[in-house]
């Protein structure tokens, strides 16, 4: 079985975008055997690749950082969005923090990390804004020794 875990940007720029799909893409589709994709289901990569992994045929686990997870999303659309992948999940995990706060999100990202074998990274290679960012938890995967895959269109800046 291919165990893919993800780490990503909340906010990826539009002229990323098409980039980041296709890398993502190339990544969970077409791989030989049986497909496992964790992912913390946030706004932006985790997203994108929750939704591109259900695509291709991959069992999907949702890794929930705290018990007040869904009061981090902005919008209506974004909780609609997160609810529906997160009821389409073969299996759940939910962390045992009582709030999404930055060790919350460490360790949701350490758990993808410890449990996958190979990990997506949709990032610009810049340090974490906080703790548990993607550079965070790419940083830790490689401690690891997990293979990271970078998914980013060089010279494209987060806003």
């Amino acid at each position: 079985m291919n165990r893919i875990g993800v780490t990503g940007h909340r906010s990826i720029p539009a002229e990323a975008e098409a980039h980041v799909l296709a890398g993502l893409r190339a990544a969970l589709c077409g791989l030989d055997g049986a497909t496992h994709a964790l992912s913390s289901l946030a706004v932006g990569a985790d997203q994108l690749f929750a939704d591109l992994a259900l695509a291709c045929g991959a069992e999907l686990t949702a890794v929930i950082p705290s018990g007040d997870y869904e009061a981090c999303f902005e919008n209506a659309v974004d909780l609609a969005r997160y609810r529906t992948l997160k009821a389409r999940a073969a299996q759940e995990v939910r962390l045992d923090f009582p709030h999404s706060t930055d060790e919350a999100y460490y360790a949701a990202g350490a758990y993808i990390a410890d449990h996958c074998d190979r990990l997506l990274a949709v990032w610009d290679g810049l340090p974490a804004r906080g703790l548990g960012g993607t550079g965070d938890i790419v940083t830790y995967a490689r401690a690891l020794g997990r293979p990271v895959t970078v998914i980013w269109r060089d010279g494209v800046l987060r806003g």
